[in-house]
């Protein structure tokens, strides 16, 4: 049972949305416990600084109304849960997480095609600088962090999460893929993770 005090904000990832199927399967578990008012999933916006400052908003009503406030991130997503969780203090549990996402994004400068809406983005160098911005190269808070990882990762570095996040509660599984196989599965994990740690600051 999904605990009732427990918010929850979903970042998804790169060009994704709330359509996509790590979304619909954490909607799917807060209809089922009839607690969908305690998720929010927002469309970030494909600028950065857009995207994080939207982060904070969900992060702070959820606050409100809640004790406690967990944050999943997905790929890019999780990076920015990264940096909610060592500015806020909030837990975050990350899933494929993009590391260093400024260095991999300078071989997507131009049109980007959004994967749901089929929109055009341009990807810039000053969005970049805006994701260098929120970087956090040393995690100074890794026990409100836990990590999903899956080896089989056809998109990102597995090894380079391993490594920037190796004192945080981890979850490593082989094989896989970029977004994260048998997501539901590992649900209740990361619920006691988040429930055994108590409420956020």
């Amino acid at each position: 049972m999904y605990p009732k005090d427990l918010g929850c904000l979903y970042l998804h990832g790169f060009l994704s949305s709330p359509q996509s199927q790590k979304a619909r399967e954490l909607s799917a578990l807060f209809e089922r416990h009839g607690h969908p008012g305690q998720l929010r999933i927002p469309a970030l916006p494909f600028a950065p600084a857009a995207a994080i400052e939207l982060a904070r908003e969900e992060l702070a009503r959820l606050q409100q109304q809640f004790p406690r406030v967990l944050v999943i991130g997905s790929s890019l997503g999780g990076f920015y849960a990264t940096h909610l969780a060592e500015t806020f203090g909030v837990k975050a549990a990350l899933i494929n997480p993009a590391v260093r996402p400024f260095a991999l994004f300078e071989h997507y400068l131009g049109p980007n095609r959004h994967f749901y809406t089929g929109e055009i983005h341009q990807l810039t160098v000053e969005h970049i600088q805006q994701l260098q911005q929120l970087d956090c190269p040393t995690i100074q808070h890794p026990d409100n962090l836990f990590l999903l990882l899956q080896t089989g990762d056809e998109t990102l570095d597995y090894r380079l999460a391993a490594s920037l996040y190796r004192h945080c509660p981890a979850w490593l599984e082989g094989g896989g893929n970029h977004s994260f196989a048998h997501f539901t599965e590992r649900l209740p994990m990361l619920l006691h993770w988040a429930c055994r740690q108590g409420a956020s600051e």
